[in-house]
């Protein structure tokens, strides 16, 4: 299984936090936060059926203070409970919430890139990962 102390995870999750923060359009909160993947996940995932669970565990962190902190927390918990592929994938349904959170560049603008992130992801699922939530 993969732990904390793997260096493969640290250069995994830097690489997926890039690419959920490549080409991200700046958006302010109403009290003037900036917004992050985070929120691009969190209103991705809230037009489903259920509140996600990975979302709900997350907010009930008090100690998650930014958005960035959160987003992390989220990509673990989704790492942990192989979710993270079919996550995204809820996240990235509504061509109309893309463009509002990114720009032209992004590979989730892309369908190939999309189909190819995807499948990646997909993959990560026959991994398991042991991680401090």
């Amino acid at each position: 299984p993969v732990t904390d102390g793997s260096r493969e995870l640290h250069s995994l999750c830097a690489q997926l936090e890039f690419l959920l923060q490549f080409d991200l359009k700046e958006k302010r909160s109403f009290f003037g936060q900036r917004k992050d993947y985070w929120d691009f996940l969190c209103q991705g995932l809230a037009g489903q059926r259920q509140e996600h669970e990975g979302v709900r565990f997350v907010t009930s962190l008090d100690k998650l203070k930014t958005s960035v902190g959160k987003g992390r927390a989220f990509l673990r918990y989704c790492l942990v409970h192989r979710q993270l592929a079919e996550s995204l994938q809820l996240c990235l349904l509504d061509p109309e919430t893309l463009r509002e959170w990114y720009y032209a560049r992004s590979p989730f603008l892309s369908p190939q890139c999309r189909a190819e992130i995807l499948g990646s992801l997909y993959e990560l699922d026959s991994v398991t990962f042991h991680l401090a939530l």
